[in-house]
């Protein structure tokens, strides 16, 4: 097989001689292994090489995407005249179409997004079992989910007619364990997980199967609690789900058609005095770190919210131009649809309390580990969401809870938000324990 920039420039230039005004590709190769077992018995080892590509065409203001995993000359001269016939025939999209020269990124940081280590399927065993063990040493655990271990590398290639080109190749490893504790229709569940873009950067096996058994220990025995308002403090595994809710609400297709709650809320202030949320896509082995986004534009680091205001949309190029503005480089794209806005390593900053002091003065309040199911509109800001965790009494956590449910509307919920100094980052979108005020709680 050629080279893949080779390969995607040969595409382009196909697609201009039948055709095409302007087009761009994107090429996207990836090997992963992973391995699961349990009670120290291998039952999966799965291993998957493959590679798709992805052709947009733009005739006039016509767009049209195709994809194949079929790099052969034949399957590729097939792709460009089916993707130039389809967009003859589809609506036009006044919107659409790649970034002038102009727009391009010209210089590409180093991440250092790859482990040049391979790993193979001892190692990752080693690894499973290891977390594993650890998990079922923890008085109380009586039995296990297994634990898992995996690997990937990948490569994504692009490249367009207006001269862009790019590549970028990126790692990531994870292991997790996941065990039971407790017997019959009293047996509960928890579990832990590490994933970095370098194996070393791995918490080890012992911790994370130690503490999967500690969470899964400490939930033995939950009680229900009445209906109350009270504060409500989110554990850095969960309230990262926070961050999520905000990047979903101001990305641009949101804004462009009026489907946010947060539509008319530009440079207003969101959260409390102080409060800021950034994006850095170019933090060293980041686990969403890039330094160029589906367009080929540059990325950067941004404060989302400063000091508790919001100062961005998130957009795409076609985003960009319904509500005409500059395009901010957050285009995210697979092979087989176009582009849409994304967020990279998107953090709320710490505050300058401990979890502890945040908590010392709840007299009633609960402590979320785990949410159930997805409650939240996206219209309105409201909240609604199952949750389990600890009941806090006089500032401290007092018994596991469970069947509860909290609500409130998002809008009110990021002005209450007090965020603890215990940041750590572990999954490419974080948050350190944040503490919300006066949160509905629906008990028995």
């Amino acid at each position: 097989m050629p080279d893949t920039l080779d390969l995607l420039t040969d595409l382009i230039a196909k697609a201009r001689k039948a055709g095409a005004d302007s087009c761009d590709a994107v090429h996207v190769a990836g090997t992963a292994l992973s391995l699961s077992l349990r009670l120290g018995e291998t039952e999966k080892v799965e291993r998957s090489e493959g590679q798709d590509l992805g052709l947009r065409v733009f005739i006039g203001k016509r767009q049209a995407v195709v994809s194949s995993s079929d790099p052969s000359v034949a399957a590729l001269d097939e792709l460009v005249e089916r993707a130039v016939a389809m967009a003859r025939e589809v609506p036009e999209d006044p919107h659409c179409g790649i970034a002038d020269a102009d727009q391009l990124c010209r210089d590409f940081p180093n991440l250092d997004s790859s482990d040049p280590q391979d790993v193979s399927p001892e190692d990752l065993a080693d690894a499973a079992r290891r977390a594993e063990q650890a998990a079922r040493a923890v008085p109380g655990v009586t039995n296990s989910e297994g634990g898992e271990a995996s690997w990937q590398r990948t490569r994504v290639s692009l490249a367009a007619s207006n001269g862009f080109v790019g590549q970028r190749q990126e790692s990531r490893h994870g292991l997790s364990a996941s065990v039971l504790a407790g017997e019959g229709t009293g047996m509960e569940r928890d579990y832990d997980f590490t994933s970095a873009v370098y194996r070393a950067d791995l918490r080890s096996p012992e911790q994370v199967g130690r503490s999967a058994g500690e969470k899964a220990v400490a939930r033995l025995k939950p009680r229900k609690v009445d209906s109350a308002t009270v504060p409500v403090v989110f554990d850095p595994r969960v309230s990262r789900s926070l961050l999520g809710h905000l990047s979903s609400a101001i990305t641009g297709p949101s804004i462009a058609r009026g489907t946010s709650f947060l539509k008319n809320k530009m440079d207003q202030r969101l959260f409390a005095e102080g409060v800021s949320i950034i994006e850095d896509p170019h933090r060293p082995r980041g686990l969403r770190s890039k330094g160029f986004d589906a367009e080929g534009l540059a990325t950067r680091q941004r404060q989302i919210i400063e000091d508790g205001r919001l100062t961005t949309w998130l957009l795409d190029l076609r985003s960009a131009r319904q509500l005409g503005l500059p395009p901010t480089g957050h285009a995210t794209r697979g092979t087989g649809g176009p582009p849409s806005p994304g967020v990279t390593n998107l953090y709320l900053t710490p505050g300058r309390l401990s979890p502890a002091e945040l908590m010392a003065d709840i007299q009633q309040g609960l402590y979320i580990t785990e949410m159930i199911g997805f409650g939240v509109n996206g219209v309105t800001g409201d909240y609604s969401r199952g949750a389990t965790g600890f009941w806090i009494e006089n500032g401290q956590l007092s018994y596991p809870v469970s069947e509860v449910t909290i609500a409130s509307n998002l809008l009110d919920m990021f002005a209450r938000m007090t965020p603890a100094d215990d940041l750590e980052f572990r999954y490419g979108s974080d948050a350190p324990t944040v503490r919300i005020e006066g949160m509905a709680l629906a008990g028995r």
